[in-house]
Protein backbone atom coordinates (compact mmCIF):
# COMPACT_ATOMS: atom_id res chain seq x y z
CA UNK A 1 0.00 0.00 0.00
CA UNK A 2 1.26 3.35 -0.77
CA UNK A 3 0.56 6.60 -2.40
CA UNK A 4 -0.82 4.97 -5.46
CA UNK A 5 -4.21 4.56 -2.99
CA UNK A 6 -4.38 7.98 -1.70
CA UNK A 7 -6.86 9.03 -4.31
CA UNK A 8 -9.33 6.27 -3.77
CA UNK A 9 -12.56 7.10 -3.43
CA UNK A 10 -16.07 5.76 -2.66
CA UNK A 11 -17.61 6.50 -6.57
CA UNK A 12 -20.61 4.84 -6.45
CA UNK A 13 -23.58 6.37 -4.55
CA UNK A 14 -21.97 9.40 -3.49
CA UNK A 15 -24.12 11.24 -1.75
CA UNK A 16 -23.92 14.97 -0.67
CA UNK A 17 -25.20 17.40 1.56
CA UNK A 18 -26.74 20.65 1.51
CA UNK A 19 -23.63 22.84 0.78
CA UNK A 20 -23.25 20.24 -1.71
CA UNK A 21 -19.99 18.84 -0.37
CA UNK A 22 -19.21 15.20 -0.92
CA UNK A 23 -20.03 12.73 2.02
CA UNK A 24 -18.33 9.38 2.77
CA UNK A 25 -20.79 6.57 2.06
CA UNK A 26 -19.68 3.80 4.69
CA UNK A 27 -19.97 0.16 4.33
CA UNK A 28 -21.00 -2.58 7.10
CA UNK A 29 -17.93 -4.80 8.45
CA UNK A 30 -20.53 -6.62 10.02
CA UNK A 31 -21.35 -9.24 7.10
CA UNK A 32 -17.78 -10.24 6.39
CA UNK A 33 -16.60 -10.17 9.88
CA UNK A 34 -19.15 -12.87 11.10
CA UNK A 35 -18.77 -14.65 7.83
CA UNK A 36 -14.73 -14.81 9.09
CA UNK A 37 -15.65 -15.71 12.36
CA UNK A 38 -17.38 -18.67 11.35
CA UNK A 39 -14.93 -19.94 9.17
CA UNK A 40 -12.24 -19.56 11.66
CA UNK A 41 -15.07 -21.51 14.17
CA UNK A 42 -15.16 -24.47 11.66
CA UNK A 43 -11.11 -24.92 11.23
CA UNK A 44 -9.93 -27.78 12.50
CA UNK A 45 -6.87 -27.98 14.86
CA UNK A 46 -5.48 -31.06 12.39
CA UNK A 47 -6.27 -28.17 9.74
CA UNK A 48 -3.41 -25.40 10.88
CA UNK A 49 -1.04 -26.41 8.68
CA UNK A 50 -2.73 -26.98 5.74
CA UNK A 51 -1.53 -24.80 2.62
CA UNK A 52 -4.02 -21.63 1.85
CA UNK A 53 -4.57 -19.52 -1.34
CA UNK A 54 -1.69 -17.53 -0.49
CA UNK A 55 1.13 -19.57 -1.38
CA UNK A 56 3.37 -17.42 2.09
CA UNK A 57 0.85 -18.89 4.26
CA UNK A 58 -0.28 -22.25 5.99
CA UNK A 59 -3.94 -22.12 7.68
CA UNK A 60 -2.04 -21.05 11.33
CA UNK A 61 0.26 -18.31 9.13
CA UNK A 62 -3.16 -16.80 7.94
CA UNK A 63 -5.42 -16.51 11.24
CA UNK A 64 -2.60 -14.75 13.01
CA UNK A 65 -2.33 -11.99 10.12
CA UNK A 66 -5.92 -11.94 10.89
CA UNK A 67 -5.14 -11.70 14.40
CA UNK A 68 -2.89 -8.34 13.74
CA UNK A 69 -4.89 -7.26 10.58
CA UNK A 70 -8.16 -6.82 12.59
CA UNK A 71 -6.56 -5.25 15.80
CA UNK A 72 -4.04 -3.01 13.35
CA UNK A 73 -7.59 -1.42 11.47
CA UNK A 74 -9.74 -1.17 15.15
CA UNK A 75 -6.59 1.16 15.59
CA UNK A 76 -7.06 3.27 12.42
CA UNK A 77 -10.98 3.52 12.86
CA UNK A 78 -10.27 5.01 16.43
CA UNK A 79 -6.92 6.82 14.98
CA UNK A 80 -5.62 5.47 18.40
CA UNK A 81 -1.81 7.05 18.64
CA UNK A 82 1.07 4.56 19.23
CA UNK A 83 0.92 5.34 23.59
CA UNK A 84 -2.91 4.38 23.34
CA UNK A 85 -2.43 1.17 21.17
CA UNK A 86 0.76 0.15 23.57
CA UNK A 87 -1.90 -0.03 25.98
CA UNK A 88 -4.81 -1.64 24.36
CA UNK A 89 -2.77 -4.18 22.49
CA UNK A 90 0.85 -5.90 21.78
CA UNK A 91 2.29 -4.01 18.99
CA UNK A 92 4.30 -6.31 17.77
CA UNK A 93 0.83 -8.54 17.06
CA UNK A 94 -0.65 -5.45 14.92
CA UNK A 95 0.89 -5.36 11.64
CA UNK A 96 -1.70 -6.25 8.94
CA UNK A 97 1.49 -7.38 6.84
CA UNK A 98 2.93 -10.32 8.68
CA UNK A 99 1.33 -13.48 10.04
CA UNK A 100 3.28 -16.40 11.13
CA UNK A 101 2.26 -19.75 12.92
CA UNK A 102 4.79 -19.57 15.37
CA UNK A 103 3.25 -15.91 16.56
CA UNK A 104 -0.49 -17.25 16.63
CA UNK A 105 -1.45 -16.64 20.22
CA UNK A 106 -2.63 -20.07 21.67
CA UNK A 107 -6.42 -18.51 22.66
CA UNK A 108 -7.30 -17.06 19.07
CA UNK A 109 -10.41 -18.76 18.96
CA UNK A 110 -11.70 -16.87 21.75
CA UNK A 111 -9.81 -13.67 20.69
CA UNK A 112 -10.25 -13.58 16.92
CA UNK A 113 -13.88 -13.44 17.01
CA UNK A 114 -13.69 -10.61 19.84
CA UNK A 115 -11.37 -8.06 17.81
CA UNK A 116 -13.66 -8.73 14.29
CA UNK A 117 -16.67 -7.60 16.58
CA UNK A 118 -14.50 -4.49 17.67
CA UNK A 119 -13.57 -3.89 13.93
CA UNK A 120 -17.21 -3.79 13.05
CA UNK A 121 -18.17 -1.04 16.14
CA UNK A 122 -15.02 1.11 15.00
CA UNK A 123 -16.16 1.30 11.28
CA UNK A 124 -19.65 2.34 12.41
CA UNK A 125 -18.49 5.80 14.00
CA UNK A 126 -18.72 8.33 10.79
CA UNK A 127 -15.27 9.62 12.13
CA UNK A 128 -13.21 6.69 11.35
CA UNK A 129 -13.99 7.72 7.72
CA UNK A 130 -12.89 11.03 7.71
CA UNK A 131 -9.67 12.41 8.21
CA UNK A 132 -6.55 10.22 7.69
CA UNK A 133 -4.92 7.15 9.97
CA UNK A 134 -2.36 4.86 9.80
CA UNK A 135 -2.26 1.20 9.37
CA UNK A 136 0.72 -0.77 8.35
CA UNK A 137 2.93 1.83 8.97
CA UNK A 138 1.32 3.71 6.04
CA UNK A 139 -0.80 7.13 6.52
CA UNK A 140 -4.29 6.89 4.63
CA UNK A 141 -7.09 8.39 4.06
CA UNK A 142 -9.87 6.84 6.64
CA UNK A 143 -11.76 5.43 3.70
CA UNK A 144 -8.94 4.22 1.98
CA UNK A 145 -8.48 2.26 5.07
CA UNK A 146 -11.57 0.94 4.90
CA UNK A 147 -11.42 -0.07 1.87
CA UNK A 148 -8.26 -2.17 2.20
CA UNK A 149 -9.64 -4.00 5.78
CA UNK A 150 -12.74 -4.71 4.04
CA UNK A 151 -10.88 -5.98 0.66
CA UNK A 152 -8.88 -8.16 3.81
CA UNK A 153 -12.01 -9.30 5.44
CA UNK A 154 -13.16 -10.89 2.12
CA UNK A 155 -9.96 -11.94 0.47
CA UNK A 156 -8.57 -13.56 3.37
CA UNK A 157 -11.91 -14.84 4.15
CA UNK A 158 -12.33 -16.85 1.23
CA UNK A 159 -8.15 -17.90 1.85
CA UNK A 160 -9.71 -19.59 4.78
CA UNK A 161 -12.85 -21.27 3.28
CA UNK A 162 -11.03 -22.53 0.39
CA UNK A 163 -8.21 -23.89 2.62
CA UNK A 164 -10.50 -25.35 5.25
CA UNK A 165 -12.89 -27.07 2.69
CA UNK A 166 -15.98 -24.71 3.94
CA UNK A 167 -18.52 -22.55 1.72
CA UNK A 168 -17.87 -18.96 1.60
CA UNK A 169 -20.53 -16.62 1.37
CA UNK A 170 -20.03 -12.81 0.80
CA UNK A 171 -22.86 -9.93 0.77
CA UNK A 172 -22.95 -8.02 -2.40
CA UNK A 173 -21.96 -4.71 -0.53
CA UNK A 174 -18.51 -6.28 0.32
CA UNK A 175 -17.73 -8.18 -2.89
CA UNK A 176 -18.29 -4.89 -4.34
CA UNK A 177 -16.16 -2.86 -2.40
CA UNK A 178 -13.64 -5.75 -2.93
CA UNK A 179 -13.74 -5.86 -6.54
CA UNK A 180 -13.52 -1.53 -6.65
CA UNK A 181 -10.25 -2.52 -4.60
CA UNK A 182 -8.66 -4.85 -7.05
CA UNK A 183 -9.92 -3.22 -9.71
CA UNK A 184 -7.72 0.07 -8.84
CA UNK A 185 -4.55 -2.09 -7.71
CA UNK A 186 -4.28 -3.50 -11.07
CA UNK A 187 -4.66 -0.26 -13.27
CA UNK A 188 -1.79 0.77 -15.23
CA UNK A 189 0.38 1.91 -12.98
CA UNK A 190 -0.05 1.14 -9.73
CA UNK A 191 2.30 -0.68 -7.78
CA UNK A 192 1.04 -3.63 -6.58
CA UNK A 193 3.95 -5.26 -5.28
CA UNK A 194 3.73 -6.67 -1.33
CA UNK A 195 0.27 -6.28 -2.20
CA UNK A 196 -1.07 -9.04 -4.09
CA UNK A 197 0.01 -11.48 -6.96
CA UNK A 198 0.09 -11.67 -10.29
CA UNK A 199 -3.72 -10.94 -12.13
CA UNK A 200 -4.91 -14.50 -12.78
CA UNK A 201 -6.74 -14.13 -15.86
CA UNK A 202 -10.91 -14.88 -15.26
CA UNK A 203 -13.77 -14.29 -17.39
CA UNK A 204 -15.27 -10.99 -18.08
CA UNK A 205 -19.01 -12.50 -17.55
CA UNK A 206 -17.32 -14.56 -14.37
CA UNK A 207 -19.16 -13.87 -10.80
CA UNK A 208 -18.08 -10.26 -9.12
CA UNK A 209 -16.56 -12.37 -6.67
CA UNK A 210 -14.05 -14.48 -8.60
CA UNK A 211 -13.49 -11.18 -10.91
CA UNK A 212 -11.93 -9.62 -7.89
CA UNK A 213 -9.86 -12.72 -6.83
CA UNK A 214 -8.80 -12.94 -10.46
CA UNK A 215 -7.20 -9.35 -9.85
CA UNK A 216 -6.13 -10.14 -6.57
CA UNK A 217 -3.38 -12.73 -7.93
CA UNK A 218 -6.07 -15.66 -6.79
CA UNK A 219 -7.49 -18.86 -8.59
CA UNK A 220 -10.74 -18.76 -8.11
CA UNK A 221 -10.57 -22.35 -8.72
CA UNK A 222 -7.96 -23.47 -6.37
CA UNK A 223 -8.17 -26.24 -4.13
CA UNK A 224 -5.58 -27.62 -1.45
Amino acid sequence: MGDEFAGIRRSKDQEFDREGHAMTTMHDFGPPAQELTRLAAGVKDDQLSAPTPCAIYTVADLLDHLMGLSLAFTWAATKATEPLRAQTGDLAQAEPGLGSAANLDPEWRKLLPVRLGELVEAWRDPAAWEGTTEAGGLTLPGEVAAMVAMDELVLHGWDLARATGQPFHCDPGSTEVCFQFTTMSAAPGADREGLFGPIVEVAPDAPLLDRALGLSGRDPAWTP
